[in-house]
């Protein structure tokens, strides 16, 4: 049987709905499955784990084994030139990016056995132990997971960063995510008319799982925002997303992922901050009516 050739294509259909395919029919299938239960961004995740476990296992879905699966597994754990994306050579994926690949392939044999196209699972659910005949289901898991805890900036290291930004976008679009906990996509997703300058409240129309949500944000957030909007922001750039290039080929046009990363980025090598330095948004709090929420320092994780 010939091996399949796996390539992750992205398309519109006629409703402006984005498709995620990889050129494999059962593996299309079950992404169009998912399609109708999941957020695009979710989708996207799965198509890209199973695209690099079939790059390397290099074999049909039908044919996969639990042996492949375990393969797989010490592959990703040791690195392999054109197998994954890692920081160095001989470098392995983390142990939370190996436990949701295996999630993403174990859901799509899920989906394949109720359809009745393949007979079992090939990924094990966990390693049996000899306490397992009197303990089923106590077996030891395919992967451990260690338990970290977020690291957090000093006061002054946070106002550092802060004094880094070099324009009233940036210091907004920071402030969001730590005065009001908004995820990076939600802040690149703000559009004019979720501002609610009156209520000090932002509203998020495309949260995580598809939520609607209100959330009161400081006063700072908002004292920079109309700063960008009165001095920054564009003439009549064409898009009511909030956030948009300043300068460019794409002066008007709505900042990308890649853009907030680069001037976060910047910023942390500005105020001399580590890599892997995580502020404190309790720093931020010069309001004491911002929710106990935005305090946490986990917050600002995901866009440093």
């Amino acid at each position: 049987m010939p091996v399949p050739v796996v390539r992750l294509t992205r398309s519109q259909n006629a409703a402006g709905e984005c498709v995620v395919r990889l050129g494999v029919p059962l593996l299309d299938e079950y992404l169009e499955f998912l399609a109708g239960r999941c957020r695009p961004n979710t989708v996207l995740a799965v198509a890209y784990d199973l695209k690099v476990f079939f790059t390397a296992v290099a074999k049909s879905p039908r044919r996969v084994c639990p042996a492949d699966v375990l393969a797989f597994m010490t592959a990703q754990r040791a690195g392999g030139e054109g197998r994954l994306q890692v920081a160095e050579p001989g470098a392995g994926v983390s142990a939370r990016t190996l436990r949701r690949r295996l999630s993403s392939v174990s859901g799509l044999y899920g989906f394949l056995l109720a359809r009745g196209d393949v007979s079992v699972n090939p990924v094990p659910r966990g390693l049996p132990t000899r306490r397992e005949r009197q303990r089923p289901g106590q077996g030891v898991p395919l992967v451990r997971v260690p338990r970290t805890l977020p690291q957090v900036l000093e006061p002054g290291e946070v106002d550092a960063l802060t004094a880094a930004l070099r324009t009233h976008r940036d210091r907004a679009m920071v402030a969001a995510m730590v005065l009001g906990g908004l995820r990076r996509c939600e802040v690149l997703g703000l559009r004019l008319s979720d501002l609610r300058f009156g209520e000090r409240r932002v509203f998020i129309a495309e949260g995580k799982g598809g939520h609607q949500r209100l959330i009161p944000v400081s006063a700072r957030f908002f004292a920079e925002v109309s700063a960008y909007l009165k001095a920054e922001r564009p003439a009549g750039p064409g898009t009511d997303i909030v956030f948009v290039v300043l300068k460019g080929p794409r002066r008007g046009m709505p900042l990308s992922a890649k853009g907030l990363d680069e001037i976060l980025d910047g910023a942390r090598g500005r105020a001399g901050l580590a890599p892997g330095d995580l502020p404190s948004a309790a720093a931020y709090l010069p309001d004491p009516a911002v929710s106990e929420r935005s305090c946490s320092g986990c917050i600002i994780q995901q866009i440093l």
